[in-house]
């Protein structure tokens, strides 16, 4: 917890701050990226840099760690935590990055606030920034354990398929003489290095869209962006792509009996197909519905997997809604759970478009769900914080 000097001093100057974070962040970006131009070549997503999206994300937590420090001083904002520390984890973060990123980044700070950085305010967010940063190490250290060694490794494509006309999955397996397949839990995602025609060496994640337990990988890529471009007009079987260990806390917690939506849009759907497959395997008797939003029918990726492993579950209800070309038993438009029955007790996973899970959730907890049981996954900087 903070220090009471340091908490006073943070409720004080954090309006400033709060209201200056953006302009910080997007100095401290500046900043570390020339002094350290290989790290947005062969680590950042330039993509997210130029659009912003990731300086959006870093003012989010850290403005919702300060506050959370602030109103709950005797509890940490684990959930958040765990999920920057996956994706670090997945790009294989280094405790002494934290030493470079808390150098530019308080650089940055004394040059948008000048004078108003006085000796007690830089030391109060000085405690602020170690707070999360080593609570960060520590979760980064643990999964670490659990995984592997961090860093990339190369995997052998297999298997090249196309799912819709901007879908490919690519199924892969250690290259010979390689470590063998690692389990994994449904939802997670894994980290895909390439390199670029440039000589960039960007990363990006992908979550594995088939079933934990087989002897291959499986993850799913649309069209967006450079590198999930690259993947799909330069990739095929015999290539070699480096990946990372899976990470990823969209997962599903001791199910039980507890009923359970699983809730996706486009690409989104991903993660979703892994759980129910895993959900099937292990034999869950408990209420499943599923809901999944689509373009249309044709744009559905991993529809036949969605459809048969949701058949091998007891008491599963499947809700499709497609914004055109419906077929009978779905729905037009966009997914709406005014007559979709929510069973009491019911733990909630998201995955889509950001607008999306937020209407969901609002939807959900109208329906009583509670929202500790409405748990998601953003792929991209998580800019839910950012705009909370």
């Amino acid at each position: 917890m903070l220090s009471e000097p340091s908490a006073a001093t943070v409720r004080a100057s954090l309006p400033a701050v709060g209201a200056a974070i953006g302009e910080i962040t997007e100095r401290f970006y500046a900043r570390l990226f020339a002094a350290h131009p290989d790290l947005l070549k062969n680590l950042f997503n330039r993509g997210n840099q130029a659009a912003g999206t990731q300086r959006q994300a870093l003012a989010g937590s850290i403005a919702a760690f300060a506050a959370h420090l602030l109103d709950h001083p005797d509890q940490r904002p684990d959930a958040m935590l765990g999920r920057i520390a996956h994706k670090h984890a997945s790009l294989g973060v280094a405790p002494e990055q934290y030493d470079v990123v808390h150098e530019h980044l308080f650089a940055a700070i004394v040059e948008v606030l000048g004078e108003a950085v006085t000796p007690e305010v830089a030391a109060a967010w000085d405690e602020v920034y170690w707070l999360m940063a080593n609570a960060l190490i520590a979760i980064e250290k643990r999964l670490y354990e659990e995984s592997g060694e961090p860093g990339l490794r190369p995997w052998e494509v297999v298997e090249r398929v196309v799912e819709t006309a901007d879908v490919v999955t690519f199924r892969v397996r250690p290259t010979a003489g390689g470590a063998s397949v690692r389990g994994f839990r449904a939802g997670q995602y894994v980290s895909v290095g390439v390199t670029l025609p440039d000589g960039a060496r960007q990363i990006r994640q992908y979550s594995l869209s088939g079933a934990p337990g087989e002897s291959v990988r499986q993850f799913s890529v649309k069209v967006d962006g450079e590198v999930s471009r690259h993947l799909h007009a330069h990739v095929r079987e015999g290539d070699v792509l480096e990946l990372s260990e899976p990470y990823g806390d969209l997962v599903i917690e001791n199910s039980g009996d507890r009923p359970l939506l699983l809730a996706s849009a486009g690409i989104g759907v991903t993660p979703m197909v892994a759980m129910l497959a895993a959900l099937a395997a292990d034999g869950h008797d408990a209420p499943v519905t599923v809901v999944h939003g689509d373009r249309s029918p044709a744009d559905h990726a991993l529809r036949a997997d969605h459809d048969t492993y949701a058949a091998k579950l007891p008491d599963a209800a499947v809700h499709l809604f497609y914004e055109r070309d419906a077929e009978p038993g779905t729905h037009t438009g966009l997914v709406d759970l005014t007559d979709i029955d929510i069973a009491p007790g019911t733990r909630a996973y998201l995955c889509g478009p950001l607008p999306f899970m937020r209407a969901i959730r609002t939807q959900l907890i109208e329906k009583g769900v509670a929202p500790a049981d409405i748990h998601y996954e953003v792929f991209g900087p998580d800019l839910w914080l950012a705009a909370a």
